[in-house]
């Protein structure tokens, strides 16, 4: 289905984050490390709990599909395809009634991002829309608790491409083997953004909350591999426009925001050691591969690797998805990119602990 969110956002996430940020609200998120987190969690803490109930009306608002079939329908990140089929779900139609739920498409209902047996459905955390978010009723109940993660061998795969299976040990997701939960590369970085919020909002609690991601700090709140997971996902999945306007409904909600949407470099900021190891992978990357020729001869270009790719995605300059190589074959240290119109690309190329982008013209 149509993208219609700009990948301007790789470049400018951080401008545009701030287009409806009120006026002083990060003024005291002046620190760094852990002292900005905690900073963070003061100006965030304290929220307007709407009640478990009042999700639904929440997501009238804040997870309306305006962006790929741009329909009403609502917005869930286990079924939303944005290059094909899909589930269409109505607000109220589809809801949970105690039935149903046996398969896809049936019912959507409320989806824990960190599951409620963590903080053993307390309030506020058991109705934060921050991280509460509506989902297909089937998929939720196949998730259950797993965290997630990298799937290496899919037990389970879903109509959009999310999975579950056990984590790929290894690269930027080593230290883990057990089944985990991956969503489509769409919607990862708005996940990890999501237990950034919650390990920040509710830094005064978590220490005392176990999961399986977590390692029983206020702190740095997640283990290491999952914290490079999380990472990961954050640096190649920019802030998208939806994420934008759904962070905008919430507030105007609960009257508080997810600063990792406003300020996407604040993650770095907090976790700077992390960060620093895990762009060092993708600066590698990005200096052991070559494009050409470029401008691009009949149409076809050669991008040069001694690294393996996991997928090369293209983008136009809208940000629009051209064109998507999950796995593409390899001969020589070569991939061929071919069939591609007249333009200016950017070619986003990942390789199992690494992300690069590089431009391209097509005469």
């Amino acid at each position: 289905m149509k993208k219609n969110f700009t990948l301007l956002a790789f470049l400018l996430c951080s401008v545009i984050g701030f287009t409806q940020i009120p006026v002083g609200y990060y003024s005291t998120a002046t620190g760094s490390g852990y002292t900005l987190k905690t900073q963070l969690f003061n100006i965030i803490n304290g929220h307007t709990d709407q009640g478990y109930a009042g999700l639904y009306v929440t997501y009238t608002t804040s997870d309306i599909d305006s962006y790929y079939e741009n329909d009403g329908t609502m917005l869930d990140m286990y079924t939303e395809n944005p290059t094909g089929p899909e589930c269409a779900f109505t607000y109220g139609t589809n809801q949970d009634d105690g039935s149903g739920g046996t398969s896809e498409c049936q019912k959507y209902n409320r989806e824990h991002i960190i599951p409620q047996s963590v903080f053993s459905s307390a309030t506020p955390m058991y109705s934060d829309a921050h991280f509460v978010v509506p989902s297909d009723k089937y998929i939720n109940g196949q998730r259950g608790n797993d965290p997630f993660g990298r799937v290496n061998v899919a037990s389970n795969t879903y109509t959009n491409g999310s999975k579950k299976g056990n984590n790929l040990n290894s690269g930027y997701s080593a230290g883990y083997s057990s089944v985990v939960f991956e969503p489509i590369n769409e919607f990862k970085g708005d996940i990890a953004r999501m237990f950034f919020y919650f390990a920040t909002r509710y830094e005064d609690q978590v220490a005392g909350w176990s999961y399986v991601m977590f390692n029983g700090t206020s702190n740095q709140v997640f283990n290491n591999t999952f914290l490079n997971i999380l990472i990961t996902w954050h640096l190649n999945d920019p802030v998208s426009q939806r994420e934008i306007d759904r962070n905008n409904a919430i507030y105007a909600r609960q009257n508080n925001r997810n600063p990792f949407i406003d300020n996407p470099d604040y993650v770095c900021q907090i976790y700077p050691t992390q960060c620093a190891t895990l762009s060092t992978e993708s600066f590698v990357l990005e200096n052991s591969i070559s494009i050409y020729p470029n401008p691009a001869i009949n149409n076809e270009i050669t991008i040069s690797s001694e690294t393996e790719l996991k997928s090369i995605v293209l983008y136009n300059i809208n940000g629009q998805i051209i064109q998507e190589i999950k796995n593409p074959t390899r001969v020589d240290n070569s991939y061929k990119v071919n069939n591609l119109s007249s333009g200016f690309y950017l070619v986003q190329m990942a390789s199992e602990n690494g992300v690069a982008t590089k431009k391209v013209i097509v005469n």
